[in-house]
């Protein structure tokens, strides 16, 4: 849900430093070359790392894991002996390329601004806040904030903040329902931001346009001093800033507005993890379904989708599509 995707979570992993290495790779590759097939590659092989239990010696054990292939394989083996990688060295010692994947860390700035501020000698932060005219208001706050959210969000934290997101919310209307989902739902130790769900039974996909209960929730957050800066607002989401009290860094809180018959689907999606997601898909297929972050349909014999399915929860995804159930701290693929 966030505008800037978080690496795999390092929570225990015996394999953090080869995740990272392919993680600077995949920015690398996204940010400098814009080549998406390559940074998802190097991000799904960091992705399946992040979850092997054990530490890897050798880049064909890692070979063995689905999502590791040869060239990567082979950049793990010269990473493991000798401590380094050459392109990674030669990367780090391109002034253009340093100042592109910086740029891009804050929240707002894509590699495409990242590229047009570094050709007009805009290279560091510094540089950046004596040009804040050439920045949306989305990048100006971005670059406010940016050193706040670099920083990891403690899981307890965003478990206040889910009981105060809740408390308003219900003070509103009791009906309705909020979820924090992303890595915070699979049980990580800490997260990169805040993504939450907000639903109501009243509104269904039925609604020709979505209600103002997006703007209403997030006038009452404001109100409570939990928000205090918008990044962007639309009819069904909210990307802004929160604060739990003064003295903790200011973070990231995204908030999006579902009908409520597709917020067990939506939650489900946007739990994750991306591979678990893609391994659920792909099954929902194998036994005649599509899935997405919206609905469940069954495919006809023709491969037409059918009707949407009611979901009410979702250990129904689960059971229509004949996959065991795994409770979300089960989902780490």
């Amino acid at each position: 849900m966030s505008s800037k995707r978080k690496a795999p979570s390092a929570d225990g992993n015996p394999n953090a430093d080869i995740c990272d290495m392919l993680i600077e790779l995949a920015d690398y590759e996204k940010n400098v070359n814009r080549n998406i097939h390559k940074y998802n590659a190097y991000r799904n092989a960091a992705s399946v790392i992040a979850q092997h239990p054990t530490r890897i010696t050798s880049g064909k054990e890692a070979r063995q894991l689905k999502g590791v292939g040869d060239k990567i394989s082979k950049k793990i083996d010269e990473f493991l002996n000798t401590g380094k990688l050459e392109k990674l060295e030669k990367i780090r010692a391109d002034d253009t390329n340093v100042a592109i994947n910086l740029l891009t860390r804050v929240s707002g700035i894509g590699p495409a601004k990242a590229k047009e501020l570094v050709a007009e000698g805009i290279t560091s932060l510094e540089d950046l806040r004596k040009h804040q005219d050439k920045l949306t208001h989305h990048q100006q706050i971005g670059l406010k904030y940016f050193e706040d959210f670099e920083k990891r969000i403690p899981r307890e934290e965003i478990e206040q903040i889910e009981k105060l997101l809740k408390k308003y919310t219900s003070a509103i209307d009791t009906e309705y329902l909020i979820t924090i989902c992303g890595s915070y739902r699979r049980g990580a130790s800490s997260s990169g931001d805040v993504d939450a769900l907000l639903t109501h039974p009243s509104y269904t996909s039925e609604a020709t346009k979505a209600p103002k209960m997006l703007s209403q929730v997030v006038k009452e957050l404001k109100n409570k001093e939990l928000v205090t800066d918008t990044l962007s607002m639309g009819d069904t989401k909210f990307m802004g800033v929160c604060l739990l009290r003064q003295g903790l860094p200011y973070r990231r809180l995204d908030l999006r507005l579902l009908p409520h018959d597709q917020y067990f689907c939506g939650i489900l999606y946007f739990t994750g993890s991306d591979m678990f997601n893609k391994a659920m898909r792909a099954h929902a297929l194998e036994q005649g379904f599509t899935l997405n972050e919206y609905c469940l349909r069954p495919l006809g014999s023709t491969g037409v989708p059918g009707e949407v399915l009611p979901v009410t929860c979702e250990e129904d995804v689960f059971d229509y599509i004949s996959y065991t159930y795994k409770e979300p701290h089960q989902r780490n693929m």
